[in-house]
């Protein structure tokens, strides 16, 4: 789950930590540029691209190339997303963070022991794996907002925004640390 951006940034940041290992592929980062470019004509692909490299750059190892043989074996409701969960099996994850659920059901993923999960629970996970890890990348996504930079409460106001409620609520109680 790439888009949009503020979750993508907390994601990232989490990632960066090492509470988990990112992985998607170049197809992923496809869907994301694509999807942002549709709603925001302010950016252009030469500055969405440089944000792909820079997160292939900094995030270890989550680049997943050369899945492409799996596609056509795998089943999904939506066939297009099959290139999603080929990754994933390639990368060796045991998770798709989506807010699509529906579109990777149990039943598909189960027998490649890969289960897909909210982009609010999974955060709200790493929460309750590490706070001071989770807590410190919160702080350090909402110290990197400059234009405009953001109080606590407008950082969370944001979240909640992109329904990240459950993670809101486990993080507000500690805003002095972020």
């Amino acid at each position: 789950m790439l888009y949009p951006a503020p979750l993508r940034d907390l994601l990232l940041e989490v990632a960066v930590s090492d509470l988990y290992r990112a992985k998607w592929s170049d197809a992923v980062h496809e869907e994301w540029i694509n999807a942002l470019l549709r709603v925001r004509s302010d950016l252009t692909r030469q500055q969405l691209e440089r944000t792909r490299d820079l997160m292939n750059a900094h995030v270890r190892d989550a680049l997943v190339a050369d899945f492409e043989g799996l596609i056509d074996i795998l089943e999904l409701p939506d066939p297009n997303d099959r290139h999603v969960l080929a990754a994933a099996i390639k990368g060796r994850a045991d998770l798709i963070v989506t807010t699509n659920l529906r579109d990777f059901p149990a039943k598909c993923l189960g027998r490649w022991e890969i289960e897909a999960q909210h982009p609010d629970e999974f955060l709200t996970n790493q929460f309750h794996l590490s706070q001071p890890t989770f807590l410190q990348a919160v702080r350090t996504v909402r110290q990197r907002l400059k234009s405009p930079p953001k109080s606590v409460e407008a950082y969370l106001d944001t979240l909640r925004l992109h329904g990240l409620l459950g993670t809101v609520g486990v993080i507000a109680p500690f805003d002095q640390f972020i």
